[in-house]
C-alpha cells in the first residue's frame, strides 16, 4: 500500500467518528439549572426523602441535586462533581459520592470531605413554599 493510499484510507475513517455535536438528536440533561428561573417549581417537597435526596430535571436541559437534611429543609447543588464533571449521586449513608473517582461530600453544605474533587459542589439556592421546591 503506497502512502496516499494510506492517507486516503485513514481520512475516510475520521470522517466516519461520530462528534460531541453530532448525535440522535436525543436531549441529554445537564447539570445545573437550565433555563429555570426564580420562582420555578422544580419539585415537590415530597419528591425528596428526609435524610437523602433526589436528582431533578430542571428548566430546559438542567439538572439538580436536591437533599433534604431535616423535614422542613431542602438544599440544591450542581450535581457535576468539580473534579471531572461525573453527576454525583444522591446522598447514601449520609455522604454523596461521585461514582467516577469517589470523591465525597457532605449532604448539608455539599463540602468535599475527600478527594480527589479539588473543592465541594455549588448550591444553588432554592426555597420551600408549602408542598413545593421553588427555584430562589
Amino acid at each position: 500500500m503506497d502512502r496516499r493510499t494510506l492517507l486516503c484510507g485513514l481520512l475516510a475513517l475520521t470522517a466516519c467518528v461520530p462528534t460531541t455535536s453530532c448525535g440522535t438528536g436525543a436531549p441529554t440533561r445537564r447539570p445545573g439549572v437550565g433555563s429555570a428561573r426564580p420562582g420555578d417549581r422544580i419539585a415537590g417537597l415530597a419528591d425528596v426523602p428526609v435524610g437523602s435526596g433526589a436528582l431533578v430535571d430542571v428548566g430546559a436541559d438542567g439538572q439538580l441535586l436536591l437533599v433534604r437534611p431535616s423535614e422542613s429543609e431542602v438544599r440544591a447543588f450542581n450535581p457535576a462533581c468539580p473534579h471531572q464533571g461525573t453527576t454525583v449521586n444522591p446522598p447514601a449513608a449520609g455522604v454523596i459520592t461521585c461514582p467516577t473517582h469517589r470523591s465525597a461530600f457532605d449532604p448539608t453544605s455539599g463540602a468535599v470531605l475527600s478527594g480527589p474533587s479539588p473543592r465541594g459542589l455549588t448550591e444553588i439556592a432554592v426555597t420551600v413554599s408549602g408542598a413545593d421546591v421553588l427555584i430562589s
